[in-house]
């Protein structure tokens, strides 16, 4: 979105886009209207198609925008260049989902209802997981490069390794309506860069 807001045009803008994540995470895009947003955002039709001219598609875009950066906020800031900052990554990540409104990944079941009918979003969630894996690659390269992991250990095949259990878990969420699954997961895949530190 190109145009200046003021502090209370941008609080508007993140009511809006926050009662449609939730609305999405509940029922899915297929059945989120603009109406549905509307009433549980407390906004009029001119003020969503004021920050949201392009509609429905442009708002889940915004939703996909607000969902990757409450994960990223999650997994805190600098590398993951220390097994203890894996283990606060951990940690991080199950606070923040055990915290939602719902189960499972957001992006994820955006990735799999609308991707296949919006190249937009399909590009932005594509970068979004990228982006997500290569921040877990960077700080296991510093790791190899240090010699905290053993010198046959692949930084980038173990960094999408941990990003598959990571999904995978939040996949069992879903169905499970539980946190257990993501907790187990994430400790698999803990358990997996344990096996890869250098003795």
């Amino acid at each position: 979105m190109s145009q200046q807001l003021t502090a209370k045009g941008e609080a508007t803008r993140t009511r809006i886009v926050e009662a449609t994540a939730d609305r999405i995470l509940a029922a899915g895009i297929g059945a989120t209207s603009l109406d549905d947003v509307r009433a549980d955002s407390s906004t009029s039709k001119s003020q969503l198609f004021h920050y949201f001219p392009g509609g429905k598609a442009e708002l889940v875009r915004a939703v996909v925008a607000l969902q990757g950066q409450r994960v990223v906020d999650a997994q805190g800031d600098g590398a993951l260049d220390t097994y203890d900052k894996w283990e606060r990554w951990r940690d991080g990540l199950l606070q923040h989902y055990g915290a939602m409104h719902g189960w499972g990944c957001p992006i994820g079941s955006l990735a799999s209802e609308a991707a296949g009918t919006d190249p937009e979003l399909a590009q932005q969630i594509n970068a979004y997981m990228t982006g997500w894996r290569a921040r877990l690659q960077d700080g296991l390269e510093r790791m190899h490069a240090a010699g905290t992991l053993r010198p046959d250990a692949d930084p980038q095949r173990l960094a999408a390794s941990i990003l598959a259990a990571v999904q995978g878990g939040l996949m069992l969420t879903q169905f499970e309506q539980a946190l257990w699954p993501l907790e187990a997961a994430l400790d698999g895949a803990l358990g997996q860069l344990r096996a890869a530190l250098a003795e």
